[in-house]
């Protein structure tokens, strides 16, 4: 068997986490401190933020080890999608292999990262997916919501177990992330999470699920929410009127491939 050696021993394996930032407000620092604890580089891509959130981790470097925390300002605000590409283009010309997405808002368990590392370190051609698990302070409307996501993603990848495409703490291939941004020039914006991962699973990253307890925060406890309802659910629309016919025209035989060749290694 093959030892547990820490993650930066590893030379085919070599992570980092990718944190996306647009005015996350007091929830930032304490998702950051919470990241720095894993033991590799954690790279906070601030994706042109006004509300000054990320000053508050300029004396964090102090705390920690020499080139783990590494703040990125982008200067204006182009999306979450935007901003997880511009850390995996440095991110590669950097050297690393995976990244770990976590959002900045305090919603990913940062006491997680280890396992869904140690994932990732064990089969590192797969796209790990996490599993959230929700708590009662999920807001009803959101859940129903994303079920319809999940519905089309899944008929998308015909059923293969890519599970929930709205949750955004995964550990990314970043080559195969890579070429995933460079099929489409959406993916920027809201529609991140759902296309990439659909994306990546077309061209063969097998989903593996990591379970994740949510937590949702009240705006009195420094919740942040950028979520539109009417806005953000017609992107969502939009994006499977986009998907369904490549899908079907271009994608569903080499999909049929992917599911046979994962059942035989199952």
């Amino acid at each position: 068997m093959t030892p547990d050696l820490p993650f930066q021993d590893i030379p085919s394996f070599r992570p980092l986490i990718l944190i996306p930032s647009y005015n996350s407000g007091t929830r930032l620092r304490g998702t950051v401190e919470g990241a720095l604890r894993a033991g590799v580089p954690v790279w906070v891509v601030v994706d042109g933020s006004t509300d000054g959130s990320d000053r508050t981790l300029d004396d964090l470097p102090d705390n920690a080890p020499d080139n783990v925390l590494r703040v990125i300002r982008l200067e204006g605000n182009g999306g979450k999608g935007a901003a997880i590409l511009a850390g995996t283009r440095l991110a590669l010309e950097a050297g690393f292999t995976h990244a770990l997405s976590l959002d900045s808002d305090g919603q990913h368990p940062t006491d997680k990262i280890p396992h869904f590392l140690d994932t990732a370190r064990r089969h590192p051609a797969d796209l790990i997916m996490g599993d959230p698990v929700f708590g009662p302070d999920v807001p009803r409307a959101r859940l129903k919501g994303r079920r319809l996501t999940i519905w089309w993603t899944d008929l998308e990848t015909l059923w293969c177990g890519l599970g929930d495409t709205l949750f955004g703490m995964r550990v990314y291939p970043l080559e195969p992330l890579r070429r995933a941004f460079a099929q489409t020039p959406f993916a920027r914006g809201f529609d991140f999470d759902p296309e990439i991962a659909v994306r990546m699973t077309w061209a063969g990253c097998r989903p593996r699920q990591v379970p994740a307890p949510v937590r949702y925060f009240r705006k009195d406890e420094g919740g942040v929410s950028h979520f539109n309802y009417l806005r953000d659910n017609i992107k969502l629309t939009l994006l499977h009127f986009r998907l369904v016919p490549e899908f079907l025209l271009l994608r569903i035989w080499k999909m049929r491939q992917n599911k046979s060749q994962w059942n035989v290694s199952a």
